[in-house]
């Protein structure tokens, strides 16, 4: 069963995201005076009395605008409220009922579901008799509370659990798989959301970083779940001021490749692989991720007969350090190729969560040694005792020597190429930790 899905709307710079980090108890949205920081929609878990719901943050809604950002983002909230069992509507206690509030409350009437009028920032005694001037928006139950100060949300939460009634929590194993977009700013990662997705979930511009947040979104393909998260534009260090926006935007999107399953690196075709495309890509594989390189805007690159060969030379060459992730080349705009996306997706995943059973693994690690013999430092012979697999995502192997120092980078590297080459880990990285087998000394 679902949970229940409650939407926070309002205009901008009420307290929505302050509201929805101090409930969800994270940092999802960011937290900034500048009005609409928060763009998209942000999903995250709640729990009250036992009972769970999703909150649902929204950007700011300006009912009366010809800006195209302040646009899309009246359209997500839109979406979100579409979606939603339960609508809280944020108001500012402290300057009063709005010409745009009555806007948006018109807005939240035709929409035709329950809502909660949330007065925030009543931070003293002196102002909770502004709680009961918004009484006249006419649209539903009243609360006042102080997001920033925790005060009153016991008595809001109440109200919403009263409105979306129990909720049983499902007991089964999520079998929902995540993928992460991630890449620099303004590469497609919405565009191929979209396009995934079939409608506008994600804002799309032609201003690099349109995407402040990473935006999950939950859909079924062919009976199987995923939760797609459009991240961020991941730029370059030098680029980020510390205490930006963007820099938040950053740590999002690597949060977002951690509690991913599988990652999808776009790169720009338009421009080629880049320095930052390379950092981006590295930290996919020191998380240990399954990843594809998915070279986007491919239908806007002159081609002839050895093109695609130049680009897997080049990328090849750029990525080194993570050979076994596979290339695809598509567009977002025209859908070429995105439905190929999938099954190498769940290949590589498969691969990352993949275990070989010890006797299997040692007869492996017998014909590599018969086949190239381990080497010797100063007259001492690196010995190999057996391997076995001590766990997965990714796959890691335990291999035990008779010293450890006596283990070359090179032969280690033959060693998991063998691996490669004799049981199928492409899509994943694979680790080896070298440990001496009677001291209990690790190295990696």
């Amino acid at each position: 069963m679902a949970k229940p899905l409650v939407a926070i709307v309002g205009r901008p710079n009420v307290g929505k995201s302050t509201f929805f980090n101090r409930i969800t108890r994270t940092k999802l949205a960011i937290i900034e005076d500048t009005p609409g920081v928060t763009r998209d929609r942000i999903y995250a878990d709640a729990e009250w009395l036992n009972r769970e719901f999703t909150l649902i943050d929204t950007g700011g809604i300006d009912m009366d605008t010809n800006d195209v950002i302040l646009s899309q983002m009246r359209v997500q909230a839109e979406i979100a409220i579409d979606s939603a069992e339960l609508i809280l509507f944020f108001v500012d206690g402290k300057t009063g009922i709005t010409s745009e509030d009555h806007e948006v409350a018109k807005m939240l009437r035709k929409s035709g579901k329950p809502v909660i009028v949330v007065v925030n920032k009543i931070d003293n005694p002196s102002d909770e008799q502004n709680v009961f001037d918004f009484y006249e928006l006419g649209i539903g139950d009243v609360v006042g509370i102080s997001s920033s100060q925790g005060l009153g949300l016991g008595e809001l939460l109440d109200e919403i659990i009263g409105y979306i009634g129990d909720y049983e929590a499902n007991e089964e194993e999520d079998d929902t798989l995540k993928i992460a977009l991630v890449g620099k700013p303004n590469v497609g990662k919405s565009s191929l959301t979209n396009k995934i997705l079939g409608y506008e979930r994600a804002i799309v511009s032609d201003i690099p970083g349109t995407t402040r947040d990473a935006i999950d979104s939950v859909f079924e393909r062919d009976g199987q779940k995923y939760t797609i998260i459009d991240t961020a534009g991941m730029r370059k260090r030098g680029k980020i001021d510390d205490k930006s926006i963007e820099r938040y935007s950053v740590i999002r999107s690597l949060n977002a490749v951690r509690r991913a399953d599988v990652v999808v690196v776009m790169i720009d075709a338009t421009e080629g692989i880049t320095e930052q495309d390379v950092k981006v890509a590295g930290f996919v594989d020191e998380e240990g991720k399954p990843c594809l390189i998915a070279v986007n805007k491919w239908d806007a690159v002159e081609k002839d007969t050895y093109t695609i060969e130049e680009y897997n030379k080049k990328i090849s060459a750029d990525l080194a350090f993570m050979p076994y992730a596979k290339k695809i080349y598509i567009s977002a705009a025209t859908g070429l190729r995105v439905d190929k996306l999938f099954g190498l997706l769940h290949e590589a995943y498969d691969h990352n969560i993949q275990r070989i059973p010890t006797g299997v693994l040692n007869d492996c690690l017998q014909d590599a040694i018969t086949a190239v013999e381990p080497p010797s430092t100063n007259g001492r012979r690196l010995k190999i005792f057996y391997m076995t697999q001590v766990s997965i995502k990714p796959p890691t192997f335990v291999l035990f020597v008779n010293e450890v120092p006596l283990m070359h980078f090179s032969y280690q590297r033959y060693l998991e190429n063998y691996l490669r080459k004799t049981f199928d880990f492409s899509g994943t990285p694979i680790k080896i930790i070298v440990r001496q087998r009677n001291e209990g000394r690790e190295e990696s």
